[in-house]
């Protein structure tokens, strides 16, 4: 069930006839983008899009951080199960319970499943606002290293994290648990609505396993240029 590492595009559009055009751009790729469906797209378009990416043969994260009493959360992800995508998510503030619960849910019957990993906090959360407006007490660093540990013990394969703190998931979790991390820009590039950013190339050194990229291809002049240029910093970092 274990993957390789990999570049996520984060496929943050409206509607079906969007994606499917700005996924057309990558037809004559020999490595179909692995890409992430969201909430807007998943609520406007409902399951119908995770089958179509799925029949034009992209992987598919679908990121809708499930975060709800142990119970609907098991039902929603035996729904989601059905869907073929490979990679799932729900909220690590949700409790061990509320995730052991997912991960019931998820798993067929066959015992094959997606992988299922915890949002710990988002890229977008400064350690201040996490503080004052979340009113918690410990650092972000505590507090991921917290989430991740509950993660872990829930059974789950991995969290999502900003690439900062990567390498203390890995320390704190071991080598083999999954990190997926969000906030990534080129050098140079606008941090937009980011907090806790870095580069394809730092985020692989920093210890991400999958880095999730959206403006910085979607919104790029030449996507697909912007999309091998990820790829070549992230997957080929560690060789030069």
């Amino acid at each position: 069930m274990r993957m390789n590492k990999d570049v996520i595009i984060a496929c943050d559009f409206s509607s079906g006839g969007e994606v499917c055009d700005f996924l057309g751009l990558f037809r004559e790729e020999a490595r179909k983008p692995f890409v992430k469906i969201g909430m807007e797209l998943f609520y406007a378009e409902g399951p119908a899009i995770v089958r179509e990416i799925k029949r034009r043969g992209h992987r598919v994260f679908l990121d809708l951080k499930l975060h709800d009493i142990p119970n609907t959360v098991r039902k929603a992800m035996r729904v989601l199960s059905g869907l073929d995508v490979d990679m799932v998510n729900v909220h690590a503030a949700g409790t061990v319970a509320m995730m052991e619960a997912a991960l019931e849910g998820l798993t067929r019957p066959d015992g094959s499943r997606p992988l299922l990993v915890a949002v710990t906090q988002l890229t977008s959360t400064s350690e201040e606002r996490m503080q004052s407006e979340l009113l918690i007490g410990a650092s972000m660093e505590d507090t991921i290293a917290c989430y991740a540990l509950n993660a872990r013990k829930a059974g789950l394969d991995g969290v999502v994290c900003s690439p900062r703190e990567a390498g203390l998931v890995k320390e704190m979790c071991g080598s083999g648990f999954i990190t997926v991390t969000p906030g990534i820009r080129f050098e140079g590039a606008s941090a937009d609505d980011q907090v806790r950013i870095t580069t394809p190339a730092r985020a692989r050194e920093l210890g991400s396993d999958f880095i999730v990229v959206g403006r910085p291809v979607t919104a790029a002049p030449d996507p697909v240029a912007a999309y091998r240029k990820c790829i070549q910093d992230f997957l080929s970092c560690n060789e030069k």
